[in-house]
C-alpha cells in the first residue's frame, strides 16, 4: 500500500529480548508491520499502522511507537459517538502522524467491520474502539424506540474503511430475514447492518426469564434482510454505568 514502504523505515524493527523465557518467544513478539491501516492483534487488542490520520475512543490507547501525536476531539456531535439507551457520549481522538498505535478496552474481544461503498452499518457506541478516518459516522435515533429508557442512540457509519469494535466475549453475528425477525435485548445488541427496520417489542409471557431476571421484557426487533450483531453478555447496572 503506498506509504507503507516510508512508515516502516521510521520504526525501529522489533529486538530479540536475550532473555530466554518463553514470553520473549515468537509467539508473543509483535512483529513488523505489513501493511498500513487496522489490523487485529490479538483477541483482546488492535494495531493502526497510521500513515496520516485514525480515530480512536479516548484512554483506549495502550501503546503506540514512531511520530504520533493525539488531540482530544472536541465535545460536539462530531467529537461523540452516542451509545444506545442512556443516550450518554463516547469521546473520541484523533490520532495524526506515521507510526503504529495499538488500542484495547477493559481486556474485551476486538474484531473489524469492513464497511464498502453503499453500505450502511449501524453500532452502538459503546462497542466502538477506532476507525479509519475516511469512514463517516452521523448519531441516529433508532426508528421505533421513542423516548423508551431515555431514547436509543446509536451511530450510523458510512463510506469506505475498517471499523474496530469491542464486545465482551464474541460477538454472535444472527442473519435476519424477512421471514424470521431477530429480537434482541436492549442491552446485548452491538450493532446491524443495513436494510433493517426496528422497533421494540414487548414480551410480557417471558418477564423475568430474560437473563439477568430483571423483569424487564422489551427487546429491539429487527426486521428485513441483514444482520444482527450480538454480544452474548448483559450489561449489568453499574457496568453500564462506567461505559
Amino acid at each position: 500500500m503506498p506509504g507503507t514502504t516510508k512508515l516502516a523505515e521510521g520504526i525501529p524493527p522489533g529486538h530479540h529480548a536475550p532473555m530466554k523465557s518463553d514470553l520473549f518467544s515468537s509467539e508473543h513478539m509483535v512483529q513488523p508491520p505489513t501493511q498500513a491501516g487496522m489490523t487485529v492483534e490479538n483477541s483482546k487488542c488492535v494495531r493502526y499502522t497510521v500513515n496520516g490520520e485514525m480515530l480512536a475512543r479516548q484512554g483506549a490507547m495502550i501503546a503506540y511507537r514512531g511520530n504520533l501525536q493525539f488531540e482530544r476531539k472536541g465535545q460536539g456531535v462530531g467529537g461523540m459517538l452516542k451509545r444506545a439507551v442512556t443516550g450518554e457520549g463516547l469521546p473520541l481522538m484523533a490520532v495524526r502522524g506515521q507510526g503504529e498505535a495499538w488500542f484495547a478496552h477493559e481486556a474485551q474481544n476486538c474484531f473489524v467491520v469492513d464497511v464498502e461503498p453503499g453500505d450502511e452499518f449501524t453500532v452502538n457506541g459503546r462497542n466502538v474502539l477506532c476507525f479509519d478516518a475516511t469512514l463517516a459516522y452521523r448519531i441516529a435515533t433508532v426508528k421505533g424506540a421513542g423516548i423508551a429508557g431515555g431514547g436509543l442512540f446509536n451511530s450510523v457509519f458510512t463510506g469506505q474503511g475498517r471499523l474496530g469494535l469491542v464486545c465482551e466475549g464474541n460477538p454472535l453475528v444472527i442473519p435476519v430475514s424477512a421471514q424470521y425477525p431477530v429480537y434482541v435485548d436492549t442491552d446485548a445488541i452491538v450493532g446491524w447492518t443495513a436494510g433493517l427496520a426496528t422497533s421494540l417489542h414487548r414480551s410480557q409471557s417471558i418477564g423475568s426469564m430474560l437473563r439477568g431476571g430483571s423483569g424487564e421484557a422489551v427487546q429491539l426487533m429487527l426486521q428485513g434482510e441483514g444482520y444482527a450483531v450480538v454480544r452474548p453478555s448483559e450489561a449489568t447496572p453499574q457496568k453500564a454505568q462506567q461505559h
